[in-house]
């Protein structure tokens, strides 16, 4: 399987976006409506085979300060809950803003016939925008945290022939010698 799921859990939508494993980018997919875990994992597994997915990533909902909340444990419980219903790995990434983020990009909820307040067709269609996008979001922020450790992993693994002739490396008001460098490989 070649592709990654992203998942944006609400207490009445689960947002879910898609994008390839080789770095991608994370498209919005559908909304589901939450039910019990088990009818969760089984409409999630059903979405992971046919988009030959074999990874899904959860946004854990943190506090502005990464502090863990009420919501943070209903998310981690629910994943507990259908990693064994759902036969794939599940990763949780860091969702803060994401939601907020979401909605800029969707832009504000249309208004209602003759300029009156939206119908309830049209907020739900809206909210369940949001939660595919932010689902798309976490999923990029994910790809974008992959690359960037797989780069830095590749620079260690492969310095640059150019700076191999200086032993030593500035880094963060440190100095790091290529001998230390070996001890952390």
């Amino acid at each position: 399987m070649t592709r990654i799921l992203g998942a944006d859990l609400g207490e009445r939508r689960i947002g879910l976006a898609v994008a390839d494993r080789d770095g991608g980018m994370a498209t919005a997919l559908v909304t589901l409506r939450r039910s019990t875990p088990a009818q969760d994992a089984a409409a999630i597994a059903r979405i992971a085979l046919e988009q030959d997915a074999d990874e899904l990533v959860v946004g854990l909902p943190l506090h502005a300060s990464g502090a863990s909340g009420t919501q943070a444990k209903i998310t981690r419980d629910w994943v507990a809950a259908l990693e064994p219903l759902l036969g794939v790995t599940i990763t949780l990434r860091d969702e803060r803003l994401s939601s907020h983020l979401a909605e800029a990009r969707v832009g504000p909820m249309k208004r209602g016939r003759s300029g009156g307040p939206p119908s309830r067709t049209q907020r739900d269609a809206h909210r369940g925008r949001v939660d595919r996008e932010a689902a798309a979001i976490i999923l990029q922020d994910e790809l974008d945290a992959r690359a960037v450790n797989s780069a830095n992993a590749a620079s260690v693994n492969h310095p640059d022939p150019a700076n191999h002739a200086n032993p030593a490396i500035q880094t963060d008001g440190g100095t790091t010698t290529d001998d230390d460098m070996e001890t952390t490989r």
